[in-house]
């Protein structure tokens, strides 16, 4: 049976929290080799910090605040050790793109598949932004102003020709081993997140790279012309058909259901424990929202492995897209230290629906050529530094269901999908229960059915 890397929710970060303790050990290994130039937009976020009191006292406090929690860590010491360590090991990450990984367990001595560190700069950030400091740190508008001019300036690698090198090079030497995501193991490892969303164990498995996606295998880079490139690859014509019939919701991403939530309100308390969703603060109090309040909400998440574009999830016109600037590292304070279950495991996946109020995200409203469906919302949600939203679609365009809407840069993160109060659906999730541990489903395929009225 095909196998999958042992990632937590979403294939994110390894889910054994000693690989990212290793890893981020070797990036302190290879920054102290290294004598890169500060990024100007880490200078000004250090001057920032340095200049605000409140600021500073917060980031001291949210690394000394990580250490009394030392005995919840793999190695019992937090892997960053202050904030001024922090910013040595996020200047450095400025000039690399993530990378394909392997690890020897020491107590074993097994080699195990860990994938992609794909949340690179909120792996250094795992315990501090789990703390109360880390929460009021990271709820500040200035900070979250700073992290977006970090964020960009590190897209401008991630878009350049540099950035492929990951793509075929090969450093077995090191601890993780690293092998480039064009690799024989690697590739399968993406036709196996491809084929376990068909839900079948069909001879797709067996198929190569290029039966999935469009590219160029003849190019040692198979024709990507960066990292930002691969990630948002396309699917070939054919490969996710899209499901046919007026009354039928197509799914907008390849993604994992979460939850489906009904009778929403129009303002709720999205910041406690329950996590419930809030109109207003989800469209950033767009007067639209008013049309939603009773309706329905479907979230997913979307896998590191997978495809990170948006297509529509009905045929119709495009009446209003915005983009709403929101937090990077914010996560749902219950699901810090004072969580009695633990933390958020190394990236916000217990805070999505609390993100969906906060976080950095386009949202993108829909009249469907079907009257039982109307006025449809579809947001897409950034999680930590994957919050690039790019959308592809303008104000007064017509869409077919299936066509692109937009894409996540530098890999995916989460969505919603919201109906008027008048519209009921019958959902189908495909064998898979909505949840943290749910599967991909087809990017679209049939996500839901519409009840005529």
């Amino acid at each position: 049976m095909n196998q999958t890397y042992p990632l937590i929710k979403g294939n994110w970060l390894p889910k054994n929290k000693a690989h990212i303790a290793a890893w981020i050990k070797d990036l302190k290994t290879r920054t102290h080799l290294t004598s890169n130039s500060i990024a100007q937009p880490i200078i000004d976020f250090k001057e920032l910090v340095e200049n605000d009191p409140t600021l500073l006292r917060l980031s001291q406090d949210m690394f000394s605040e990580a250490k009394s929690h030392k005995e919840l860590t793999p190695l019992e010491t937090p892997e960053v050790n202050d904030f001024d360590e922090f910013l040595v090991l996020l200047n450095h990450i400025m000039t690399q793109a993530p990378e394909c990984t392997e690890f020897l367990d020491p107590k074993t001595g097994a080699l195990e598949p860990c994938g992609l560190i794909g949340f690179p700069i909120n792996a250094l950030l795992d315990w501090p932004m789990a703390t109360d400091s880390g929460y009021a740190f990271f709820a500040n508008e200035l900070v979250n102003q700073q992290f977006k001019k970090i964020l960009t300036y590190w897209s401008l690698y991630l878009s350049s020709p540099a950035s492929r090198s990951v793509l075929i090079e090969n450093h077995p030497d090191r601890t993780p081993k690293v092998f480039g995501w064009l690799s024989d193991n690697a590739q399968k490892e993406m036709v196996t997140v491809a084929c376990q969303a068909e839900a079948s164990d069909s001879e797709n498995y067996n198929k190569p790279f290029e039966h999935f996606f469009n590219c160029d295998p003849t190019d040692q880079h198979y024709g990507f012309k960066s990292w930002d490139d691969f990630f948002t690859r396309t699917f070939k014509d054919g490969v996710r058909p899209i499901a046919e019939g007026d009354d039928i919701i197509a799914n907008a991403c390849e993604s994992a259901p979460l939850q489906v939530v009904t009778n929403v309100a129009k303002s709720s308390n999205f910041w406690l424990k329950g996590q419930p969703y809030s109109l207003e603060n989800m469209m950033a109090f767009d007067p639209l929202a008013e049309q939603f309040v009773g309706g329905t909400v479907y979230q997913a998440f979307l896998s590191a492995l997978s495809y990170h574009r948006w297509n529509s999830p009905v045929s119709g016109t495009v009446k209003k897209t915005y983009m709403v600037n929101g937090s990077y590292y914010l996560g749902n304070r219950y699901q810090g230290f004072s969580n009695p279950d633990g933390a958020d495991d190394s990236a916000p996946n217990n805070s999505q629906p609390f993100l969906t109020a906060v976080a950095t995200r386009a949202v993108i409203f829909i009249e469907s050529d079907n009257p039982n469906i109307g006025l449809m919302c579809f947001i897409a949600i950034g999680m930590a530094e994957v919050s690039s939203c790019a959308v592809t679609v303008e104000e007064g365009q017509h869409i077919d269901k299936g066509d692109e809407l937009g894409m996540f840069h530098f890999g995916g993160s989460t969505h919603c999908l919201i109906f008027k109060p008048d519209v009921e659906l019958e959902f189908d999730f495909h064998n898979t229960a909505p949840g943290l541990d749910a599967t991909n489903i087809p990017v679209c395929s049939r996500i839901a059915t519409v009840k005529s009225k």
